[in-house]
């Protein structure tokens, strides 16, 4: 098995960033409609997740709840909007934001996409995907090496959900997330979900791409659920969407990738037809109990 570990080679130069320090239990997004829930019943979970975008105000009721609910619990913020992935430079307006949101706070984790989202001043709603060629590799670590200067942090890099592949790639997705670890120092935010999705919509073996990636700078995963749909040409096609419950296959493949890794922080995403609490914390039971089968497999 391929211990988890804080991945920061000398080469990177960055070996004096803060490393995160998630405990290695279930957590949830922070959404809204929970607040309350949380602050009465104190809910036993590893950590809360928000999404940064969502906090880049100076005031208002979500700083409120979140400052309550931060004394209590870990917290990891989790950018949508930097477009690591993007051919221009990063938005430094942006990034200043999320320095002084950071600063607020102090999460133990700060994580990003392998993906890109705005195209000069326009901003799309999406996280979209990129090729995989040296061009592409030269920017992604550039616009990482930048975060970690500004942030003066450790970044997770999380593998994106594709639907379509480009005929400009020259690398693997694995090949290609393993050089941008080793180039930078980042760390790898493994969505095992997104893993599924991805190698069901191209054809390809989610433990074999499990096994390809850089496992010991796996710093946190992610599980969500899945959509069922067609593509224009009948085929299926799975869509993250963030809107149902974890599927089995998704708990197998968590399973799988523990037995690898050993015991690592694991939100459970859910961000669409969000149910009540108590559903939410049900599925981060299950995420637990599996945690602590790994740590009792890893001990013996």
């Amino acid at each position: 098995m391929t211990t988890a570990s804080h991945f920061l080679p000398k080469e990177a130069g960055i070996s004096t960033l803060r490393a995160g320090a998630v405990p290695a239990r279930s957590g949830l997004g922070l959404k809204p409609g929970h607040f309350r829930t949380i602050l009465v019943t104190r809910p036993d979970l590893g950590f809360f997740e928000i999404h940064a975008e969502n906090y880049m105000v100076d005031g208002g009721p979500f700083h409120h709840y979140l400052t309550q609910i931060r004394r209590d619990y870990a917290l990891s913020i989790h950018g949508v909007g930097l477009s690591i992935g993007g051919e221009g430079p990063l938005d430094e307006e942006h990034l200043d934001r999320l320095a002084s949101l950071i600063s607020r706070y102090e999460p133990q984790s700060f994580s990003e996409h392998l993906a890109w989202s705005s195209h000069g001043d326009i901003f799309l709603n999406d996280l979209l995907p990129a090729p995989y060629n040296p061009a592409t590799l030269q920017r992604v670590c550039d616009h990482i090496d930048r975060v970690h200067e500004r942030l003066d942090r450790r970044m997770l890099l999380e593998n994106p959900a594709t639907y379509v592949e480009f005929a400009a790639s020259t690398l693997a997705e694995t090949d290609f997330i393993s050089e941008v670890v080793k180039r930078t120092g980042c760390g790898l935010l493994l969505d095992v979900n997104n893993v599924y999705v991805s190698c069901n919509n191209h054809g390809r073996d989610p433990q074999a791409f499990i096994e390809a990636l850089p496992l010991a700078a796996a710093a946190q995963i992610h599980l969500a659920g899945f959509a069922d749909d067609v593509d224009a040409a009948g085929a299926p096609l799975l869509i993250d969407s963030h809107g149902a419950p974890i599927a089995q296959a998704v708990w197998d493949l968590y399973r799988y990738t523990l037995e690898r890794t050993g015991p690592l922080p694991t939100l459970i995403e859910r961000d669409n037809d969000i149910p009540a609490f108590p559903v939410l914390l049900a599925e981060a039971q299950q995420a637990e109990k599996r945690l602590q089968t790994c740590r009792v497999e890893v001990a013996a």
